[in-house]
This record gives structure tokens, sequence and C-alpha cells, in this order.
């Protein structure tokens, strides 16, 4: 209730000073609210990732409006710019391409250093591929973790995998189309194949596709296409009580077990007791 009433007295929109953090839609232009067009269009300042992107939404709507580029590229010497205009009194509107700005964009960056001199910041809330494609998956959606892209240097990514592999939480994350089916391999090497995951591909445009059931289906599903299109992947977490196997660490203690002169079986013997799994696995996992 005191939300509420907080919103019934606000000034009508927008207001001076304030910046808007404005969701935009993630491929189907009609996705975007009345709220939103109404800021676009009567804000002081757009300041959008890509003004080529912004100018298409803005044209379907017939909105007229400053348009200025702020992206990860220029945020750095751009946020003291924006700081002052919203000091002068400008409101300013922030997007991205697609989807919720501050999700693996700039926003984040802006909103923080906002705080810190006390302006205001309001999000005007939109589509978000993350929300969109895990409502879709039918996977559990009452606890889940965003990963968004995750890291290229190897040590980073597998440690992030590891995580994945042991969550009992689904998992959502971001990929490009031409670094997919390198993801879903390490996913099968890290979760195995069996794993339930769901893949979004062009998520609210006319080729939207939802292809899952597990990691094996959905490897063989995309072995011989070429990936386009923006990809969501949703990975199910692990059943409370599932034993779940961390095959990085048993590969390394497998490698300094030989290497300290046990032979491959005793070594794989020992691991498994440890482990509480058969030998075998330990063998497929060479």
């Amino acid at each position: 209730m005191k939300n509420n009433s907080l919103l019934s007295h606000r000034k009508e929109e927008p207001e001076n000073g304030i910046l808007y953090i404005v969701g935009t839609p993630i491929g189907n232009l009609n996705d975007i609210s009345q709220r939103a067009l109404n800021i676009l269009n009567n804000v002081s300042i757009v300041a959008c990732e890509d003004t080529r992107q912004t100018k298409k939404l803005m044209n379907k709507f017939n909105i007229s409006n400053k348009l200025i580029s702020f992206n990860k590229n220029n945020s750095s010497f751009k946020i003291p710019k924006l700081v002052k205009y919203l000091k002068e009194g400008k409101s300013i509107a922030i997007v991205s391409d697609a989807g919720m700005p501050g999700i693996c964009d700039p926003g984040e960056d802006i909103t923080r250093s906002l705080k810190n001199e006390r302006i205001d910041t309001i999000c005007i809330p939109g589509a978000c591929a993350a929300i969109t494609a895990l409502v879709s998956s039918g996977l559990p959606s009452s606890s889940f973790v965003f990963e968004g892209f995750l890291p290229k240097k190897q040590i980073d990514r597998e440690k992030i995998l590891l995580e994945i592999s042991k969550n009992e939480k689904t998992t959502i994350i971001y990929e490009s189309p031409k670094r997919l089916k390198k993801l879903l391999k390490q996913l099968f090497e890290f979760c195995g194949g069996e794993r339930e995951i769901m893949v979004a591909r062009e998520l609210t445009k006319k080729f939207e596709e939802h292809i899952g059931n597990n990691i094996n289906d959905v490897i063989k599903f995309f072995q011989d296409k070429e990936i386009i299109g923006e990809i969501t992947i949703v990975v199910k977490g692990i059943q409370k009580g599932d034993l779940n196997i961390d095959k990085l660490t048993i590969k390394k203690d497998l490698k300094d077990l030989t290497n300290a002169g046990l032979s491959l079986s005793a070594a794989s013997k020992y691991l498994a007791k440890k482990n509480g799994i058969k030998k075998s696995e330990i063998y497929n996992m060479i």
C-alpha cells in the first residue's frame, strides 16, 4: 500500500531531473508499453545503446526526440555529462537495443553513479529475454540464477560452469549464436547429457523457437544447423540430494595420483570409493 500511495502523489511523467530506465521490446515492437512511449516522447534526451536501433523504434511510433549514444564504449565519459544534465533539471531516458537497460549493459553503471549523487532513478518496466525464456521453459521458476554471458577466459568460465552443474536452482544464460555449440558441449561435459534444458531462439519474433528437453537432444538438434538469432538458455538445477560429480576435481586428482606412481586402475578405484561412484564412471571421464 505504501508504494501505491507514493506513486499516486508523483507528478505527471516525465519529471525534471529524473533518469528513466526504459524497457524496450526484445523483438516484437508491439510489446512496448504506453508509459514507455510517453517517456520516450517527452523526456529532454534519450540515451541509447545504438541510435540506429532506437531510431527504428521511434519511427514505428512516430516519436521525434533528441537521441545520444550511451554504450559500454563511451559510458565512462558520458556518465558525467548525463549527471550534469540531470542536475540542470533535464529529464533523461536510458534504453538499450532490446530489453531492460542495466541487464548486461552500462545502464547499471549510471544507476549506481546517480545513487551516489542522490539523483532519482525510475524504472519503466518492459520485456526481458531472461524472464521470457524462463516462464516459457516450464522449468522451476520460483528461484533462479541469471548468469548473462559467461566469461570468455577459460578458468573463469569453467568456474561458472562448475557452479551451474552443482546448483539446485534454474540457471539462465545468454549466448551468441556463433558460440552456442561450444557452450552446449561444455554444458554436456559439466552437467551430463540428461540435464533438462531449453534453448530459446528469437524470442517474441516471427521465427521464435523453444528447443528442449535435455542437453543431448539440443546438441543433436543444432548439430548440422547454421545458428542465427538471439539465444537464451535455461538449465534446470539438480534435485536436492542428487549426486553431482565434480568432474574437474576428479580428473585433476586422477592425474596427480597417476603422476605420483599409482596405476590408472588403482587411482580410479580409490577415487570411486572417495566420491561414492562406480569405477567405470571414472573411466568414462577420461
